[in-house]
């Protein structure tokens, strides 16, 4: 089969034999919310000499928007679940030459709206997937770091709780977009290790998150960091103040991150900083998920 993590700003694709194991993969540089509607012929482009007929998606792809429309189901939820709200899409397809006589699905995403602040997730919950064949039963906490980081909490291999953070976001728009980038340089410097922990450190002082922002206003102000450090304090502070409740709520478990090795180079250092162990796992966990959904939908 192949499987396809299609995110909004990119596409990965792997080809996958009978056991799961992936034996060739592609990248994409067009995203789903940036593909302008030619969705079969984005994907016909990286995959289309590839002749294995099943193809299964996970990501905005399958968003309101997107290609096809693949329903949020309810948290908590397992394996099963997810495979029974695979929605097809082989028939939107069949006017390009390289996707016809394939079968085409896409994985859901998850909603959890047992609180006012409701969450929801597409794509991370297929790379949780293909992380439970190496969580022994029990309770265990997944981060997925990003533009809104993720917090998944498994329990005897069904996802339970699905939290959020912005915090990816919100430092691209306090980066860009405040009084706090004219301080800051344009171009995104390399990681300033004694800055990121300074912020790290100030977020767990507990002067709010509000008022530890502004401080890095200040910050530039009265030298206390050159401008090419404030991101990294920035950064810091942000992920510390992310990572103070999710750690409430984790306990003293171990963390599994899955993501990017830049982005799992951030996390880990701060989780080394709160006295916790990471456990990192890449980010193509999603083409084990996408297998062993397929494996539960189809057999």
């Amino acid at each position: 089969m192949i499987a396809v993590d299609w995110g909004g700003s990119n596409l990965r694709a792997y080809r996958l034999d009978d056991g799961g194991q992936v034996v060739e993969r592609r990248c994409g540089e067009v995203g789903a919310l940036a593909c302008e509607g030619r969705y079969a012929e984005t994907l016909a482009a990286v995959i289309g000499d590839w002749d294995d007929r099943l193809v299964v998606m996970c990501g905005m792809v399958g968003a309101r928007g997107g290609w096809v429309e693949a329903p949020y189901g309810p948290c908590p939820a397992g394996v099963e679940a997810l495979a029974a709200g695979m929605v097809e899409l082989t028939a939107q397809a069949s006017h390009v030459r390289a996707l016809a006589g394939r079968s085409l699905w896409c994985a859901p995403g998850m909603c959890d709206l047992r609180d006012a602040a409701a969450d929801v997730m597409r794509g991370e919950e297929t790379q949780v997937v293909g992380l439970l064949e190496q969580l022994v039963p029990g309770v265990h906490v997944a981060c997925l770091p990003g533009t809104h980081s993720k917090w998944v909490r498994v329990e005897d291999g069904v996802i339970t709780a699905i939290p959020t953070a912005m915090t990816g976001e919100i430092y691209g728009l306090l980066r860009g977009h405040s009084i706090l980038a004219r301080g800051m340089p344009q171009a995104e410097p390399a990681l300033d290790p004694a800055a990121f922990d300074a912020g790290l450190a100030q977020a767990r002082a507990g002067a709010g998150l509000l008022h530890d922002v502004f401080g890095v206003r200040t910050a530039a102000l009265f030298g206390r960091f050159d401008g090419a450090a404030l991101p990294s304090y920035l950064s810091g502070l942000l992920v510390g103040h992310e990572l103070q409740p999710a750690l409430a709520r984790a306990g003293d478990r171990p963390v599994h991150l899955v993501g990017s090795d830049a982005l799992l180079d951030r996390y880990a250092r701060a989780l080394s900083a709160h006295g916790r162990i990471a456990l990192r796992h890449r980010e193509d966990l999603a083409a084990a998920g996408l297998y062993r959904l397929a494996r539960a939908r189809f057999g």
